[in-house]
């Protein structure tokens, strides 16, 4: 029986982290700190300096920001936030940017002495900017979350100060994830305290992948995978899903419904689902129930990872789409359970070498491993505990993928940041 304090912080989760976002959520993240720099300022910076985390670093230089004219990295970044940004509007800080304000930043960009490093202390998520006009100076750091500012600073003077730690749903009450009470939310509440996150995320999320598809973006992987497959459901949900990363990692300017601070994990998470539903003739409030379970399992998989690791986040998010698809079509809590163990089983090892054209590619993958792990438990198959990393109980293998990714792959981390950087100097 669910309690209604878990009822309540299942809601608020869905409401906190189905939120939407023009561009990748790194590059934005750092744009928006730009945007809050410029106002703290009151003018816009001749100079910034950006120190940010590892993982921000391999998440935004190679993936394009929105309304640039292509332009890709941190220092595109920060100089879109800082000439064209709206530090109200959050991760759509510079969404709709304008002829004007896109040669603005050109030529900000010749203009400005931007200088980017990259400071580590142990916090995965790190941005800050220190900007100087004149005799003026600003400082703003965000850390934690994408949107979580813990320290504003001008001409010296502190003007916001608050503890930094791992900011996000990680920190909220994270005991109150579970499988089984996840699939009971699902079954039972009322779907009117959580429509508006969930219909705003299928909307958006649908039209990003539409946009993908239709215009061809990136590597154009939702193509090419209907172009060589056959085209069936299956092929469908797989391409879908990679076009809208498609047309968000070439710098789309539509914005996306994101999930765990990802806006690839947001449609990972909600696209196959809705593809699985409109095919199969399954109604929307059924539809809405399976986008719960799975956003809320994308959510408790990343509960113990952390916003951002060496391990790919499409992975939660392509099990967490398989356990959706599993509820969807009547199975339950042991459906969901099964699916997302023999989807963890298939697929954990795949890394997260940054946000960039891959991104699509990746996603593919993880979906169709989600979905065959759906396939494997309507058949009856599946994984056993002494598997690899699986142990008995889906939660206990939820916990064991968090450890893998937070503690295990630590080094991996730091391997993959030191070859990214010697591609960059080469």
């Amino acid at each position: 029986m669910l309690t209604q304090e878990t009822i309540e912080a299942y809601c608020t989760l869905l409401h906190r982290e189905l939120i939407p976002a023009t561009g990748c959520t790194e590059p934005i993240a750092i744009a928006y700190a730009a945007a809050l720099l410029h106002r703290t300022l009151g003018a816009l910076p001749e100079r910034m300096e950006i120190g940010v985390s590892g993982n921000i670093l391999k998440n935004a230089k190679s993936v394009v920001v929105p309304g640039t004219g292509g332009k890709k990295g941190i220092a595109a970044a920060a100089a879109a936030g800082a000439v064209a940004g709206d530090s109200e509007r959050l991760l759509e800080v510079i969404d709709g940017i304008s002829d004007v304000q896109r040669e603005e930043i050109e030529t900000y960009l010749h203009t400005a002495k931007l200088t980017v490093s990259c400071v580590e202390d142990g916090l995965t998520l790190d941005i800050r900017i220190t900007g100087y006009s004149a005799s003026d100076s600003a400082y703003v750091r965000i850390a934690g979350a994408h949107t979580n500012v813990v320290r504003i600073e001008r001409n010296g003077e502190t003007l916001l100060d608050v503890p930094v730690v791992q900011a996000g749903h990680e920190s909220d009450a994270p005991d109150a994830l579970n499988t089984a009470d996840i699939v009971a939310f699902a079954d039972s509440i009322d779907l009117d305290l959580v429509r508006a996150p969930l219909m705003r995320q299928l909307a958006l999320n649908m039209a990003i992948s539409e946009h993908g598809m239709t215009q061809g973006c990136g590597a154009n992987i939702g193509r090419v995978l209907l172009c060589e497959g056959t085209g069936d459901l299956v092929a469908r949900a797989r391409a879908y899903a990679a076009a809208g990363s498609d047309a968000r990692m070439s710098g789309a300017e539509l914005p996306v419904v994101i999930v765990s601070g990802s806006g690839n994990q947001g449609i990972t998470a909600s696209v196959p689902v809705v593809i699985w539903a409109r095919e199969r003739g399954f109604s929307e409030d059924a539809l809405l129930r399976a986008l719960i379970v799975s956003d809320l399992v994308t959510i408790h998989q990343k509960t113990g990872i952390g916003r951002l690791s060496a391990f790919c986040g499409a992975v939660c998010a392509g099990c967490g789409a398989g356990a959706g698809i599993a509820y969807l079509e009547g199975g339950g809590y042991d459906g969901v359970a099964h699916t997302v163990v023999n989807a963890l089983a298939i697929i954990s090892g795949m890394v997260c070498d940054g946000a960039k054209a891959s991104c699509a590619a990746k996603i593919a993958v993880a979906v169709d491993a989600g979905i065959l792990g759906y396939r494997m438990y309507t058949q009856k198959k599946e994984f056993l505990s002494g598997d690899g990393i699986v142990v008995k109980g889906v939660d206990n293998t939820i916990r064991n993928i968090g450890r893998l990714a937070k503690d295990g792959m630590r080094e991996t981390e730091t391997e993959i940041l030191s070859m990214m950087l010697e591609t960059e100097t080469k």
